[in-house]
Parts: C-alpha cells; sequence; structure tokens
C-alpha cells in the first residue's frame, strides 16, 4: 500500500503527460511559423527536427500539414524544450520592441507635423545631431501634403529620416 503512494507521487498523470506533449506541439508550430532567419537564431540541436520544421513550411494542404505538425511534436519530445523557448521568446521581446519604437516614432513624426516649427525644439533635443535645416524642410512638405490632402510622401521621408537619426544614436 506504501509502495502504491510512491508510485503516483512520482509519475506524472495521464492528463499532465497531454498536457505536456500538446504545449511541445504547439511550441514546434511556433517554431514553423519563424522565417528562415529567425529560425537559423534557434539553437535546434535535433537535425530531423529542423529538416521537418523547415519541411513543414512547404506544406499546404491542410489534413497533410496537420500531420506533420503531430510529427513535428512527437520528434519534440526528445528535445529539451525549454532552450527552444527561451529563444522564442527572446524573439517575441525583440519584436515588441521594434514595434515599440516604431510607435514612439511615428508618433514623434504625427506631433512634429501637428505642431509645425513649435515642434522642433523637441526634436533637436532627443537628436541633437538632425540637420536643422533638412528637417524644416521635410516637415514643411509634410504640412502641405497635410493641408492639400495628398498622398504622405513626405511625412513617409520625415520618417525615414527620424529612423535613421535613431538608428544612428544622434
Amino acid at each position: 500500500m506504501v509502495e502504491d503512494d510512491d508510485y503516483r507521487d512520482e509519475a506524472p498523470s495521464k492528463s499532465a503527460l497531454k498536457r505536456e506533449m500538446t504545449a511541445r506541439q504547439a511550441l514546434g508550430e511556433a517554431l514553423c511559423a519563424l522565417s528562415p532567419k529567425e529560425l537559423a537564431a534557434i539553437p535546434i540541436d535535433d537535425p530531423a527536427l529542423e529538416a521537418a520544421i523547415v519541411q513543414a513550411r512547404g506544406i499546404t494542404s491542410r489534413s497533410a500539414r496537420r500531420r506533420h505538425l503531430q510529427f513535428i511534436g512527437k520528434l519534440m519530445r526528445s528535445v529539451d524544450p525549454a532552450p527552444l523557448q527561451a529563444a522564442l521568446d527572446g524573439l517575441h521581446q525583440q519584436r515588441a520592441a521594434s514595434a515599440a519604437q516604431h510607435h514612439e516614432l511615428e508618433a514623434l513624426r504625427d506631433q512634429l507635423v501637428d505642431r509645425g516649427d513649435d515642434g522642433l525644439p523637441a526634436v533637436l533635443e532627443r537628436f541633437p545631431g538632425a540637420d536643422r535645416q533638412h528637417l524644416r524642410q521635410l516637415l514643411r512638405q509634410a504640412q502641405r501634403e497635410k493641408a492639400g490632402s495628398r498622398p504622405p510622401a513626405a511625412a513617409r521621408k520625415l520618417f525615414r529620416y527620424l529612423r535613421e537619426l535613431q538608428s544612428a544614436g544622434i
């Protein structure tokens, strides 16, 4: 009787095993959704798993893709998911940070176009090495486009210039 209790404490339940396998299959699906460049940054030790993930991109049939993802889930059983999950989380954090910077620059551009020359000191304070004349020229073009209800080509140029300044660290 005591031995039976010890056995129950050590072995995970069938439901727990199913949850773990489902989580590993979901991790495999997330790996399949990555671009080739992003996948190269993920440390996959098993060459069969890596080949299966690459092969999954070419499968378009719904049922064949489902079967192949189940196969990837099976291969994932022999791999430690912790480093894969950590690398995938790192990629997601990188994407989120990049998106936040993008939105911040868009807001700065919109504020600059709306406020006009009054918004320039804030931008020049943030980017002291910015070319004031070029910035003012882009700003005026963007304001004219906005007033004339034309496509925002100059606003895009202004955004690109702000992004260049940010990436250069000026």
